[in-house]
C-alpha cells in the first residue's frame, strides 16, 4: 500500500526515531526545510498518525536492579473470548513491557521487566491463577540485551516515496 509521505517526511521520521529531542530547527537543517515548514510537516505527520508519540528510553540499570524475561503464552482454548480475557490481564500488569499476538506453536509473546525473579514468579501465578485460560507459560530469561530497539529500518521497509 503507498503511503501518502514523500522523501522529505521519511527523513523527517527516521531522524526523529533516532533523536526525538532535537529542536525544530536543528531538524529542519537535517532534512533541508525552514523551520515553519518542518514544524508543518511534523505537526501533519503526528495528526495522521504517523508519529504515535515520543519516549525517553531509560537506562534501567542505572536506576535499579531488574531483570527481563521473555515469555511465551498458549492458551488451552482459542476463542476470541480467551484472546480478549487474556490481553485484558496482561494489560492490567505493568511489568509486562511488551506483548505481542504471534503465529506458530504458541499464541502471545511477552516482554516482562521485574525487579527480581521473585515478582517475576509471583507474576506468572497471578496470570495463571487468574482464569486466563492458560495451557503453557514457558520462560526465558534474557542475559544480555545483544541488539536494543532502535527505530525501525525504515529504507527497507517502504517504498521510496516520490
Amino acid at each position: 500500500m503507498r503511503q501518502s509521505i514523500d522523501h522529505l517526511d521519511l527523513r523527517i521520521l527516521q531522524h526523529l526515531q533516532t533523536n526525538a529531542k532535537t529542536t525544530n530547527q536543528d531538524l529542519a537543517d537535517t532534512v533541508g526545510l525552514s523551520p515553519s515548514s518542518c514544524l508543518q510537516r511534523v505537526r501533519r505527520l503526528e495528526d495522521k498518525g504517523y508519529i504515535d508519540r515520543y519516549l525517553a528510553r531509560v537506562n534501567l540499570s542505572k536506576l535499579c536492579r531488574s531483570i527481563t524475561c521473555i515469555t511465551t503464552v498458549t492458551l488451552k482454548q482459542h476463542a476470541k473470548e480467551d484472546f480478549d480475557q487474556f490481553e485484558q490481564a496482561v494489560a492490567a500488569i505493568p511489568e509486562v513491557v511488551e506483548c505481542f499476538t504471534v503465529s506458530g506453536g504458541f499464541d502471545f509473546v511477552l516482554k516482562v521487566v521485574c525487579p527480581d525473579m521473585d515478582r517475576y514468579l509471583a507474576l506468572n501465578n497471578e496470570l495463571v491463577a487468574g482464569g486466563a485460560n492458560i495451557e503453557n507459560v514457558s520462560t526465558h530469561v534474557v542475559m544480555n540485551e545483544n541488539k536494543p530497539f532502535t527505530g525501525y529500518p525504515l529504507d527497507t521497509l517502504i517504498d521510496k516515496p516520490d
